[in-house]
């Protein structure tokens, strides 16, 4: 058997993405390999595809695949692996520019990989664990406790839905900021929406009279609107502000979620308590057309390539 799967020739802007065929892989000792039903997309994907600098920053090297998160079903496991079995469905991380393919095998599944509650489907599992255990580590990091009046920027994509419904349910209050399409949907979240841009300070002090803290999930507009508004440094967290973030302000990301954060969110998602909304599905032959609406940036939730 052979293994259809999304490729990159090189690292450019613009990029192209291929659908080819290789070898089928095959799972080792410790190892297991994944059928792969979904995959979720996330702006590192294209930021890496696009930029050799940054790709080789994380370790990736061309000729590569595309995409991190993913969902299947477990279909082979090497000697002594633990803790999984054929037939398992799973979801997580396969790696950097692994994801999009019918087969992939994880190094470390015990790392990487959890099981997917039953209520929930592979398309949305997929979508969950960047932007998850993003979520978890940024209100980690601020130290969010309930009372609290959290700013974020950038709430209505991935990363900010989990993180608005998040904190609501900690019993902060949310301001969030979206264009003005994306108002009503923050509403429904539980946030009270504001435009972004010039000015920003002046409309959250209309509708608070306080903030305690601020994650800013798109650059540095909103950490330093925060700054303005007198919110202390060290809870202010940025996830993607390059060298330009304020001083003393907190880098996030990822790798500060707590343990266990992707299993009790994805119970919580399967649950109805919150929810990871898919702006659009799309088959895998139709990948290039997933990331041109993914990087256009104005995506209610995420976008996921099926499979």
């Amino acid at each position: 058997m052979t293994n259809r799967f999304a490729q990159l020739a090189t690292f450019e802007d613009p990029f192209t993405l291929t659908v080819t065929e290789g070898e089928e892989p095959h799972a080792g000792p410790g190892q297991v390999r994944v059928r792969v039903a979904a995959v979720g997309l996330n702006p590192l994907d294209w930021k890496v595809a696009s930029n050799p600098h940054t790709a080789e920053g994380f370790g990736v090297s061309a000729p590569t695949g595309f995409g991190g998160d993913m969902a299947g079903t477990v279909d082979e496991v090497g000697d002594g692996t633990e803790g999984f079995a054929v037939g398992d469905r799973v979801f997580g991380q396969a790696g950097l520019g692994q994801a999009a393919a019918q087969y992939v095998v994880i190094d470390h599944p015990e790392k990487d990989l959890v099981h997917t509650p039953d209520k929930l489907s592979d398309e949305v599992a997929a979508g969950l664990p960047i932007v998850a255990l993003t979520a978890d580590g940024a209100l980690t990091t601020i130290g969010l406790t309930k009372g609290d009046t959290l700013l974020i920027g950038g709430a209505a994509g991935g990363v900010g839905t989990i993180t608005v419904q998040l904190a609501a349910r900690m019993g902060a209050t949310v301001i969030g900021t979206a264009s003005e399409g994306n108002h009503e949907y923050l509403r429904s979240l539980g946030a009270i929406p504001t435009t972004y841009g010039p000015g920003l300070a002046d409309r959250v002090r209309k509708l608070a009279p306080t903030i305690n803290a601020a994650l800013d999930l798109n650059g540095t507009q909103t950490a330093e609107a925060a700054v303005e508004l007198g919110v202390a440094p060290g809870r202010i967290g940025v996830i993607a502000a390059g060298d330009d973030a304020p001083a003393g302000v907190q880098r996030t990301g990822m790798v500060k979620a707590t343990d266990g954060a992707l299993s009790r969110i994805a119970d919580l998602v399967a649950d109805g308590d919150i929810v990871l909304p898919i702006q659009q599905v799309f088959p895998l032959d139709q990948i290039q057309d997933a990331v041109t609406l993914q990087r256009g940036g104005h995506v209610r939730g995420k976008v996921i390539v099926r499979i």
